[in-house]
């Protein structure tokens, strides 16, 4: 179990900026990690009503559980406990789970585990790289017959993030154009394709 809260700033990228940036920090194939992402709401939306999302994350043999919760505007406060494969299929089959820190965090919304359901899943191929004393961080994700690009900066001082994200974007001339939540992007395309 983790708690913590993460502070990031999100920019969109074209396709072209994006290679650009791999290309600039000589990004090779083997630092692009695959990780899928399973979004959970209840039918009502409770999660998204609080500004929340809650997500299952695989990344190699790492299967993650994660309660996001928005704290301001580039703030969330994350909330983790790592699970198992049998769990993680449990849960994506609408079948409730324990998972200690979690199930906390959903009871102070009044949110039971079983009235979950998983909307669908995300692929990322990500980059990481230690930039001035955070996360820089280079995403290419797929889902519902959409690609999209983004650049993360992740820091532990808000005010402070928000100058290099900044300087960062000027030096390699890149549009400030910041960028939603995955999961926001996720389900507008999943609500475009039912309308």
């Amino acid at each position: 179990m983790t708690q913590h809260i993460e502070i990031e700033f999100k920019n969109i990228l074209t396709k072209a900026q994006y290679e650009e940036l791999l290309q600039a920090f000589s990004i090779q194939p083997e630092q692009i990690i695959r990780q899928v992402n399973h979004y959970f709401d209840t039918t009502g939306n409770h999660l998204k009503q609080h500004q929340s999302a809650l997500r299952i994350r695989e990344f190699g043999e790492t299967i993650e559980c994660t309660l996001k919760e928005k704290t301001s505007e580039h703030q969330h406060l994350e909330t983790t406990d790592y699970i198992t494969r049998e769990q993680a299929d449990q849960m994506l089959a609408g079948k409730r789970i324990t998972l200690p820190t979690v199930n906390e965090r959903l009871a102070l919304f009044d949110i039971p585990m079983n009235t979950l359901k998983c909307y669908g899943s995300l692929t990322t191929d990500r980059v990481e790289i230690p930039y001035e004393g955070g996360l820089l961080v280079f995403d290419h994700s797929f889902y519902l017959h959409c690609d999209d690009y983004e650049v993360e900066y992740e820091t532990n001082d808000e005010k402070i993030g928000k100058i290099i994200f900044s300087s960062f974007l000027a030096k390699h001339s890149i549009e400030p154009q910041p960028a939603q939540k995955k999961i926001v992007r996720f389900m507008t395309a999943l609500n475009n394709q039912k309308g």
